[in-house]
């Protein structure tokens, strides 16, 4: 069944809406900042989906003649800021591809296309505005897509608030921050109990372990609680490389219940370790969903 027009000025992918009656970039239905120029890179690229717009291309649609500006400077620029709007980076490409000497790919699968006139529209008059008439009409049509669950493109999961995502991997930063701290002020009765079952060389090694993963573990649990807090647009990319460095660390102290052994039992030590064993890969999870 064939689209409505107005269906036709919003190019959907993944979280990620382009409404060029608005001129407005959403992610999961909430509004992002992206300058004129860098919108109109982006819808240009998303017209020409999949395949390869080089720079000449660009430079004619996008900079006139009489322009006089450092188009390469202008467009590199232009391409960063259209990729830190995406969460993209230009070394794993997931939206915009570089393609060397050539131009630039748009390589993630559309939901909905943009129309050519329509995107040759939004060019000739910068960020476009809602035409009269149509405007309520767009506002209704776009609380109606609102509604519709959107699927996370490589999980295959439905997609949840991102205030939601976010607020869960801050506690889990919380909890952990607070293991940390704990063991630091305890850290003589970590040393007795682990008198009461290893030797003394052993004992003053694991005490000497929680105190260096600890001390370095704060920092980390800080940086990472201030940057989903402040909602920091390449976290996903900051996460990603910093993962092995956080997996090694968080199975490490997995095993941190085990020293409560003679009070919570050998059954309960169990079951919490192998809940933490999992904890680093459902931080990855919530990364994942809240910074596509």
């Amino acid at each position: 069944m064939p689209l409505p027009r107005n269906n036709a000025r919003i190019a959907r992918f993944g979280v990620f809406e382009l409404d060029l009656s608005a001129g407005e970039l959403r992610k999961s239905g909430v509004k992002l900042r992206l300058q004129e120029q860098p919108f109109q890179v982006l819808a240009l690229l998303l017209e020409r989906a999949g395949e390869v717009v080089t720079r000449e291309e660009l430079q004619q649609k996008l900079w006139t003649a009489d322009t006089f500006v450092d188009f390469d400077h202008s467009l590199n620029t232009a391409i960063n800021k259209v990729r830190e709007a995406l969460g993209d980076s230009a070394s794993s490409p997931r939206y915009v591809e570089t393609v060397a000497r050539r131009g630039y790919r748009f390589i993630a699968p559309l939901q909905s296309p943009v129309q050519t006139d329509v995107v040759e529209s939004a060019q000739t008059n910068g960020s476009a505005m809602p035409v009269q008439g149509e405007a309520s009409t767009t506002s209704s049509n776009h609380s109606a897509d609102a509604s519709v669950l959107q699927v996370h493109p490589d999980l295959q999961v439905p997609i949840p608030r991102r205030a939601f995502t976010r607020g869960l991997f801050a506690l889990i930063q919380l909890m952990y921050l607070i293991f940390y701290l704990t063991a630091l002020f305890r850290l003589h009765e970590v040393q007795a109990v682990a008198d009461s079952f290893l030797s003394v060389r052993a004992a003053t090694f694991l005490a000497g372990t929680v105190l260096v993963t600890a001390g370095v573990g704060i920092p980390l649990r800080f940086y990472l609680m201030s940057a989903v807090g402040f909602d920091y647009r390449r976290l996903g990319e900051t996460f990603r490389q910093i993962f092995p460095f956080v997996l090694a660390l968080d199975q490490l102290w997995a095993a941190a219940p085990f020293l409560l052994i003679q009070e919570i039992g050998l059954g309960a030590a169990f079951a919490v370790c192998a809940a933490l064993l999992y904890v680093p890969f459902s931080e990855r999870t919530l990364i994942r969903m809240a910074y596509l």
